[in-house]
């Protein structure tokens, strides 16, 4: 019995327990506080941070023409089955609503080709950030939950070979340098190219999908590991699996390709050739939009599931003491929309996802060894009193501040020490404090402090919206 199996028996005779408890007239066991296994929640200073991430990835997206859409949380199972391969065993399923059989969705991208479908669009270029669901064994510590956010970007539509993949490959390169977490490398790799290795290896083609699926874990388990799987699991012979494991151990940049068109075996096979022409003419597009020094041919990428036909992509980050796996991934899907079309019209796809959780836990991490605090408002000026009984005229300034789009507070106390007010504008961040007097209200004015330096300045009150803006 697997691991997930036990702990769901595990979990529905803790139910069954409790339910009985409750019938007994037992008292109700006390409630235990935490967030369900494999999510997490997000208070100020994260938020504040994934903010900014998320801020700067639809920039890149938008920078690339892009235009968003988005989909339901939760799609007919029908919709899902057969599209993940292996891993559609960690769909999550929901009950009975209604007569439908829905789970919540695995990824962005079978829902936006259902949705493709449904529309009868035969061209766009979008993005999607919204949360996915899997049934997981969650990582916390590497950034793997059961429930995270995907941003996705992908280009639908009958265009010229490798044009539109080549700027998915440049779009996950400016994002990551955006997002400045450091040294990355991007693997290139090719489904048809992969096809024709199994072929050359004796692989019969009904366990192609099977053994990519165990290719893909290389990045986590050893090839040992790996080829005791491919065996063991996936009932190939000792001999076609050694042969496998040669052509998996090779990397390197475009030379690769003419390496392996000197192999006379594998270059019998059509989905060959056909793979290493295809990324040729990528590397020439690479070259041209200069991220050739970020990408390398890697033949142990495989990317498991199913529904990728063409070239596939995943970048890792490569400096020291980041263990978090790949942080964006992706590859062409030309058969995905099809599956979902009465007539099978298919459209070409090819697309991108950042794994923004495990991004965000590397920021994370540095910014914490950094002792970096992060600001959770964006509070552009507080509005302070010298002495007790002004509170009135504090709103009447705020309310003036914020209908010129001044980002403003102040305290909630009425009367509240001068002393305990900077402390709170020091501590925030805030850049800007406008303190009322008595004397200054005499005289129509206000003295304005800027917070850094703690100089402080005397503004005639008419003259005032003009000179925040010049400071801020």
């Amino acid at each position: 019995m697997s691991r997930l199996k036990i702990a769901e028996e595990v979990t529905k005779l803790l139910e069954l327990k409790a339910q009985l408890g409750e019938k007994n007239g037992e008292a109700p066991s006390k409630l235990l506080l935490k967030t369900p296994k494999g999510t997490r929640d997000y208070g100020p200073e994260q938020m504040a941070l994934r903010l900014t991430v998320l801020d700067k990835i639809v920039a890149v997206f938008k920078k690339h023409g892009a235009e968003t859409i988005d989909t339901p949380i939760f799609e007919r199972k029908e919709v899902l089955t057969g599209k993940y391969g292996e891993d559609s065993k960690l769909i999550y399923d929901l009950k009975d609503q209604g007569g439908e059989i829905l789970s919540l969705r695995y990824d962005l991208t079978v829902p936006f080709a259902r949705y493709l479908a449904m529309g009868k669009i035969s061209s766009i270029k979008r993005y999607h950030i919204a949360k996915v669901y899997r049934r997981d064994n969650p990582s916390t510590t590497r950034g793997r939950y059961r429930e995270f956010y995907q941003c996705d970007f992908d280009i639908a539509g009958q265009y010229d070979p490798m044009i539109p993949d080549a700027e998915c490959i440049r779009i996950i390169s400016e994002a990551l340098q955006s997002l400045d977490v450091g040294p990355y490398t991007i693997r290139l790799n090719h489904r048809l190219l992969l096809d024709g290795i199994f072929a050359a290896c004796g692989v019969p083609s009904n366990k192609f999908r099977a053994v990519c699926s165990a290719i893909d874990k290389l990045d986590k388990n050893s090839w040992s590991e790996v080829k005791k799987e491919i065996i063991e699991e996936k009932g190939l012979d000792e001999s076609s699996t050694d042969k496998i494991g040669i052509y998996v151990s090779r990397f390197g940049g475009i030379e690769l390709i003419s390496e392996l068109r000197e192999d006379s075996e594998l270059m019998k096979y059509e989905s060959a050739t056909k793979g290493l022409e295809s990324m040729e003419l990528l590397y020439k597009y690479c070259n041209l939009l200069q991220v050739t020094d970020k990408v390398i041919f890697d033949l142990s990428l495989a990317r498991g599931l199913d529904y990728y036909t063409g070239v596939i992509f995943e970048a890792i980050l490569t400096g020291d003491d980041v263990g978090v796996g790949s942080v964006a991934g992706g590859g062409r899907y030309d058969n995905l929309v099809g599956m979902f079309d009465s007539k099978h019209k298919s459209i070409p796809c090819v697309g991108l996802s950042l794994g923004v959780e495990r991004i965000f836990n590397v920021l994370e991490t540095k910014l914490n060894k950094e002792g970096v605090k992060t600001r959770t408002t964006e509070v552009e000026v507080f509005v302070a009193t010298a002495q007790k009984n002004l509170h009135e005229e504090r709103m009447k300034l705020l309310s003036i501040l914020w209908d010129a789009g001044v980002k403003a507070e102040q305290s909630y106390k009425r009367n509240v020490k001068l002393l305990a007010q900077l402390q709170y504008c020091e501590e925030s961040g805030i850049p800007l404090v406008i303190i009322i007097g008595e004397g200054e209200l005499a005289r129509g004015e206000l003295t304005l402090r800027d917070v850094m330096s703690r100089t402080e300045i005397s503004i005639p009150r008419a003259h005032l919206i003009e000179e925040i803006r010049k400071r801020l």
